[in-house]
């Protein structure tokens, strides 16, 4: 189990309440960002988009893995990397980082390192205290890169797409364009499970989710720890059996 190394500051569930980009300002699209003491899941739904489509399920966007924060400049604020373990949309030919500041403890100003944009994030109330991290188990009791992470009262699954990128897919592609170029494959390109909302008294209520129909039902789910390094959970149609990455938890 790897030792949390992320500052408490960054702990917790964080909603983004404005991105400004040369292109315009966004204010209305549903972007959270959960973190644990190591581990980040992420989704965004962009507003507007029907997704009923799949040219509307394209435009979401979603990511997991362990974050890094770093200061290689004493004059400049501190760097936090997200890097990409899985991820809905296709690799990147730059990585995900960006300059923070807490302009108070709920509220940090993220501002692009490798791109222009600024992006504002607010931190959801009763998302800290309790951190968990886990990667489901195969058959043969490895880790998958399937990931289930509890921030405060807030949980998120996901579940990544077990196709691989076509040949053709080039860094900075979108989906949507990977979609369009091999149609026969677009479900399966578009098999990237993420859901999350609260979790209270053993319900998990989907708030947000990459399949839409996911959303707005409550669910059973009980996580239990069983020994330092395997953990099992039950209902809302998870796995079994999971690894322990992280567990701060009464």
């Amino acid at each position: 189990m790897q030792e949390p190394t992320i500052p408490e500051r960054y702990h917790g569930v964080w909603q983004r309440t404005l991105l400004e980009t040369p292109e315009g300002r966004d204010t209305t699209s549903w972007v959270h960002w959960l973190q644990t003491g190591l581990w980040h899941g992420d989704l965004r739904v962009p507003a507007g988009a029907d997704r009923t489509t799949r040219a509307g399920r394209a435009l979401q966007q979603g990511f997991a893995g362990t974050t890094t924060i770093t200061r290689p400049d004493p004059a400049q604020p501190e760097v936090c990397t997200w890097q990409r373990t899985v991820d809905f949309q296709p690799p990147r030919s730059t990585p995900d980082a960006g300059h923070m500041v807490f302009e108070t403890p709920a509220c940090v100003i993220e501002t692009g390192l490798h791109g222009r944009y600024l992006e504002v994030w607010e931190r959801l109330p009763g998302s800290v205290g309790r951190r968990i991290a886990l990667a489901a188990l195969d058959a043969q009791g490895q880790p998958t890169a399937q990931r289930l992470l509890v921030s405060g009262r807030y949980l998120m699954h996901l579940r990544p797409r077990t196709t691989p990128w076509p040949g053709d897919t080039a860094p900075d592609d979108t989906l949507a364009q990977v979609v369009q170029r091999h149609g026969a494959d677009a479900d399966a390109l578009l098999d990237f499970d993420i859901a999350f909302g609260p979790w209270d008294d053993g319900v998990w209520a989907v708030e947000r989710a990459t399949r839409p129909e996911r959303e707005r039902l409550n669910h059973p789910c009980t996580l239990a720890r069983v020994s330092e390094s395997e953990a099992t959970a039950s209902g809302a149609g998870l796995p079994g059996r999971w690894r322990v990455l992280e567990w701060h938890a009464a």
